[in-house]
Formats: structure tokens, C-alpha cells, sequence
């Protein structure tokens, strides 16, 4: 009788880098012959992907690694939280082996060593997508590891490294096996997108035997050949994202740009190690709006920074205002282990911050459910993400996954994955509701 497969439960938490980190080792597990399962019980070891980046993530990171160990008892951990000393083998010392992010060999060591596993071609196989924790419909393509920036407040640079760009082929050669394995939506993501091949110095590569220089352009332009939805996230602005826009204009990636300026004072951006000109932020706008009216921008933004003021935060407030933004987040600055902004003097006092969070959260809901009121009436795509008895649930141009808004469809009988055209009827500070026009 053969022995049983071996069998792994994975835990992946944190920011969509990390899930992209997870499906790169469920593919390689999968690949080598492991079964992955859901369940603790059933599984010989854990392997859980951290976040690390700000002190409630850290604290659910230990509390996933603490209920793994609980429930299973042996635990290989990964991911930013494992770059970040020893604070894993401090709180939780009976882990098996901890690696920092992007350590997928390492991992697969640690695997290897605890759970040894030989592949059988013949009876393991992996699609060619690989092993992804989306739905089928979309899913994540990371272009490059690392960041070269410094800002002040985040640590990143020193769990992920500097910039390192994937080869374009590469990049593409993903971009294809997802498109043909049934995926309508691929949703570009880095530490910085906007710097992709810098680190290289933009050399040429070679996609389908064409000459493709490493630069986000050349790469968008290649990605929206591939006829589905191509969404651009954490683009830096950088003066050469205005060439993205006639891009958008024409229909080749999705008119949707996720920038986060972070704040809109001049010395508080320069605390930052941000870009430090508002004026010229609004007027780029405003460009960008003459090129492609329907473009939908994202940002996010820190409150409470150390030293800001009232007047600074009224400052951003009026950037808010006049940017007219489609969609906001907001957070309260927190210190981070190891981040530079730690020792910055005069922080601001936590009710002070929860204050300034609320008031921008309420001033962004007006402008959203203004712009979205807009909408009532106008005809619509949308990419259907789920149906059950109460209806469908789709996303627009304007919405990424998880972390935009929604659109209701009521009593329609679709097909996740599918893309319809829809009348808006309603809509709400977030969301919006439409009918059927044409499937």
C-alpha cells in the first residue's frame, strides 16, 4: 500500500503582495506532490504568511501562528513578520522555521526537511495558472519585489528590499496562462508599479518574439492586447504615469489609477520623504481628467502624522476637496518598529487622530455619494463577482476587489466571471444598484 500524501493547511494573510507571495508556494507544493487542506486536523504541518507592517497586523499574525500551533502543532512561518528579528521564535519558539517575504525556495526547504515529499509526474499535477486563493474571474500579478523609496514611516524597504524588476516575458508569459485558464480581470501589483525596470534600466526584452522595453507602459500597452481588464495599483507619481492615461482613454487598461499621495501638506509630505507639491498633484488631475473624463482615482491617506497641525490637516481636507477623489482610505498614523518617523517629536494625541480620521472619512463620503448620484441612469460593464438567491454582486471599472464599491444586480440569473451591461438605478455613499440591459 502507498504511503498517504502529504498534506499542508496554509494560513496567508496581509496586503495582496503577500497573496502572491502564497499562491507562488501552493503552486510549488502542489506542484511537488503535496495536498493542501483546509483543515488543521487533517494536516501533517502549517504554513503560515505573515504581515508584519503595522502593530495590529503583527498582532494577528501571532495570533494565527499561535492558533496553528494549538491546533497542529508543527509550523513553518513566512512572510513580513519573519523579517522583523526574532519576534516570531521569541513569542512562538516551537515554529518549526521561520523565513522572511518572497522566500518561496526557503519555504520549500523548510517543507522538505519536515515533510519530505517526492514528485510523481504522473499523479500530481498543477494547471498551468498555477495554484491561486482568488476566484477563477481575477486575479493578482505582481511585476516587481522591493521598493527604493525611504518614506519615513514605512518599513518595507527592510523586509522586502530594494526594487527588483520581474523580466517582462516573464511578466506576460504569467499574464497569458491566467487569461487562458478563464481569468477576466488581472489586477497589477508591486511596492511601487510605477518603477517598474528602473532597477534594470528599462532594457529591452522579448514577449511573442516582439521586442518589449521594461517599463510600465510598454508592459500596460502589452497587457491590454490581452482583451481583459487591466487595473493598475500603488502607482507612485511619477511624471511618466501622465502616458498611461491615452492608454485608458483608448480602452487598452481600465481608466482606474490607485496612487497614494498619503497627505497633501508640503512639510508634513517632506516629513514623509514624500512628494511634496499639492498644487502640482491637482493640476495633474485635472490633465489627467481632459485625457480620459471617466478615469476613477484611489488614494490613501495618513492622519495624525507627528507635528501635523489643525491647519495642515485642514490643508489636506481642502486637497480632498478640490481632487475630488472616487475612492478614499484613511488611517491614523502608527509608530512601526524600526520606522524613522518613530522619532519625529510633537505626535499627535490618539483622540486627536480618531478626530481628524472621522472628519475626512465624512467629508469623503459626501464627495462619493455626489459622484456616484451621477451615475443614476447611466449605462454601465460590470464584472460579476458573485450570485445567489437575492441576486448578483458585480464590480465596475471603478471598483477593485475588496477594497472599492459594489454594484447590486436584483433578480437576474448571471454567471460570476461573466461581464454585463447594466442601467444604474440607486446608489449610496459606496455602492451603486442597476438593471440588466444586455448580457
Amino acid at each position: 500500500m502507498s504511503k498517504a500524501t502529504p498534506k499542508i493547511g496554509f494560513v496567508s494573510l496581509g496586503c495582496p503582495k503577500a497573496t502572491s507571495d502564497s499562491e507562488l508556494i501552493l503552486t510549488r507544493m502542489q506542484a511537488e506532490g503535496y495536498e493542501i487542506t483546509p483543515s488543521y486536523e487533517e494536516a501533517d504541518l502549517v504554513v503560515v504568511n505573515t504581515c508584519g507592517f503595522i502593530d495590529s497586523a503583527v498582532a494577528e499574525s501571532l495570533e494565527a501562528i499561535g492558533e496553528a500551533l494549538a491546533e497542529n502543532g508543527r509550523v513553518i512561518v513566512t512572510g513580513c513578520l519573519g523579517a522583523k528579528g526574532d519576534i516570531v521564535q521569541q513569542t512562538h519558539p516551537r515554529v518549526l522555521a521561520v523565513t522572511g517575504p518572497h522566500a518561496t525556495e526557503e519555504v520549500m526547504d523548510a517543507v522538505h526537511k519536515h515533510l519530505p515529499r517526492l514528485h510523481d509526474p504522473y499523479t500530481d499535477l498543477v494547471p498551468p495558472q498555477g495554484v491561486r486563493l482568488t476566484p477563477q474571474h481575477f486575479a493578482y500579478l505582481k511585476i516587481s519585489e522591493g521598493c527604493n523609496h525611504r518614506c519615513t514611516f514605512c518599513i518595507i524597504p527592510a523586509l522586502r528590499g530594494d526594487l527588483v524588476s520581474r523580466p517582462i516575458h516573464d511578466v506576460m508569459g504569467e499574464a497569458e496562462k491566467l487569461v487562458e485558464s478563464g481569468v477576466k480581470e488581472l489586477l497589477i501589483i508591486s511596492q511601487d508599479t510605477s518603477a517598474y525596470g528602473l532597477d534594470v534600466k528599462y532594457r529591452t526584452g522579448f514577449w511573442n518574439g516582439k521586442p518589449l522595453k521594461t517599463n510600465l507602459i510598454e508592459l500596460a500597452g502589452a497587457l491590454g492586447s490581452l482583451g481583459v481588464w487591466t487595473r493598475m495599483h500603488y502607482v507612485y507619481p511619477y511624471p511618466s504615469v501622465d502616458e498611461l492615461i491615452p492608454l485608458m482613454a483608448e480602452g487598452k487598461i481600465l481608466p482606474y489609477l490607485d496612487i497614494p499621495f498619503q497627505h497633501a501638506n508640503e512639510r508634513i509630505l517632506k516629513l514623509m520623504k514624500r512628494p511634496a507639491s499639492s498644487e502640482n498633484v491637482l493640476k495633474r488631475i485635472q490633465q489627467w481628467r481632459s485625457v480620459c473624463p471617466d478615469i476613477a482615482l484611489r488614494s490613501t491617506f495618513i492622519v495624525g502624522f507627528p507635528g501635523e497641525t489643525e491647519e495642515e490637516f485642514e490643508e489636506l481636507l481642502d486637497f480632498i476637496e478640490e481632487a475630488q477623489l472616487d475612492r478614499v482610505g484613511a488611517f491614523k498614523y502608527s509608530p512601526v518598529e524600526g520606522a524613522a518617523s518613530n522619532a519625529l517629536p510633537d505626535h499627535v494625541d490618539p483622540d486627536e487622530q480618531e478626530d481628524r480620521l472621522a472628519r475626512l472619512m465624512y467629508l469623503q463620503e459626501e464627495i462619493s455619494a455626489a459622484k456616484l448620484a451621477k451615475k443614476v441612469g447611466t449605462t454601465i460593464t460590470v464584472l460579476v463577482d458573485d450570485v445567489d438567491e437575492d441576486g448578483s454582486v458585480a464590480r465596475s471599472a471603478a471598483d477593485a476587489p475588496e477594497i472599492d464599491g459594489l454594484v447590486y444586480i436584483d433578480g437576474e440569473d448571471l454567471e460570476v466571471g461573466e461581464f454585463v451591461t447594466v442601467k444604474i438605478t440607486d446608489s449610496d455613499e459606496h455602492d451603486l444598484w442597476g438593471e440588466i440591459v444586455q448580457k
